[in-house]
């Protein structure tokens, strides 16, 4: 049965990394100001496990280490045929058991499963988690003795993009129990240096990783990148909502006038991180200049041919990245500047009652 056309007109959520060490004070402050979209907190300061590499690192592979310069390692010349012929057994048939997101590296998720009171599931419109991407992870993460990422490794690449699969699959399985409406991002910040002197990636390989992911998922897919990119790669891909920091490049969306309209035509969406994620640019900003800075993109695209009524009905509105660098005020400041530039947006557009999509 094909799904219903999902149609935010403007609704909130988040990226995934939030400032805080305590899990129950992070999944409050979530779902205080995303009550319609929840997603759950990555705490990268409560622990360096809950590091978007540490945290899905894909469990065939050897030890993952940081070394003092921020650079990730692992050792390939440790061997672990064993751990990719288990995955592979996995993979083909699409066992997602073994690659549950390890326990001492999800205490958000954990205290985001226990937050919800009886009875308030109904409240929900769907419910957003988000896996690290495997062209970031497989850029981020290198070899230790070539110091070569390991996406340029053929067979490795492969099998972190079936990891990842897995890893996405469970954890899609794991909040459906909270909503049937489920949203998994591919969070992947390396995108924006695709294409450069840098990033010696074809175009093929990129797509052929990210459908790789996609396939492990039944609902709502995403892919997030907080920098300009070449976004026809993503935006010809299967994905269901491309997440862009509209704040600083939501303007590079009118180089692909003709990919944008395919996108929202097939019933796309476009998640708008249109308030700022750093500290100086949220206190710059209001409701007020950050709606008006969306209608300005907004008109600036229907300049380019695309239909903004599909601009209004297939929108999301977010943070331009994850808060996990913020202060906790600062961070607190930027959902609620969330909050409020969607419910100032879903009024002014759509009336103070949004249906979306069924329920949970």
């Amino acid at each position: 049965m094909q799904r219903p056309r999902f149609r935010p007109r403007g609704l909130a959520t988040a990226i995934g990394s939030m400032p805080h060490t305590d899990p129950d004070e992070a999944c409050r402050v979530v779902l205080r100001f995303l009550p319609e979209i929840p997603a759950w907190p990555q705490l990268p300061n409560r622990s360096f496990v809950e590091n978007m590499y540490f945290q899905f690192r894909p469990s065939f592979l050897p030890g993952l280490t940081q070394e003092v310069d921020g650079r990730f390692h692992i050792d390939l010349s440790e061997n672990f045929s064993e751990g990719l012929e288990r995955l592979y057994a996995d993979y083909l048939k699409n066992d997602c058991d073994r690659y549950e997101i390890k326990a001492d590296r999800r205490a958000g998720l954990d205290a985001f499963l226990k937050a919800f009171p009886a009875g308030e599931l109904g409240k929900r419109l769907a419910i957003k988690g988000q896996v690290t991407g495997p062209v970031s992870w497989g850029l981020t993460v290198a070899d230790e003795r070539s110091q070569r990422p390991l996406i340029y490794d053929e067979i490795v690449a492969d099998a972190i993009a079936k990891s990842l699969k897995l890893q996405a699959a469970w954890q899609e399985r794991v909040l459906g129990k909270l909503c049937s409406n489920t949203i998994i991002f591919v969070d992947e910040p390396y995108m924006a240096s695709f294409g450069s002197a840098f990033v010696s990636l074809s175009r093929a390989k990129v797509a052929a990783l990210f459908e790789e992911v996609f396939g492990g998922l039944t609902g709502l897919k995403g892919v997030h990148c907080c920098g300009n990119t070449d976004w026809s790669v993503l935006l010809d891909s299967s994905v269901d909502i491309l997440s862009v920091d509209a704040y600083n490049y939501g303007e590079t969306l009118g180089l692909y006038p003709a990919e944008v309209r395919r996108f929202l035509a097939r019933g796309g969406v476009i998640a708008w991180g249109i308030v700022p994620s750093a500290e100086e640019a949220l206190v710059r900003q209001g409701v007020d200049s950050l709606l008006e800075r969306l209608e300005a993109l907004f008109g600036y695209l229907k300049g380019k041919g695309i239909p903004k009524e599909e601009l209004l009905q297939q929108c999301l509105i977010t943070p331009s990245c994850g808060l996990g660098s913020l202060s906790l005020a600062g961070a607190v400041r930027a959902l609620e500047l969330v909050e409020g530039v969607s419910a100032k947006f879903r009024k002014l557009y759509h009336g103070v009652e949004v249906d979306a999509i069924r329920r949970c």
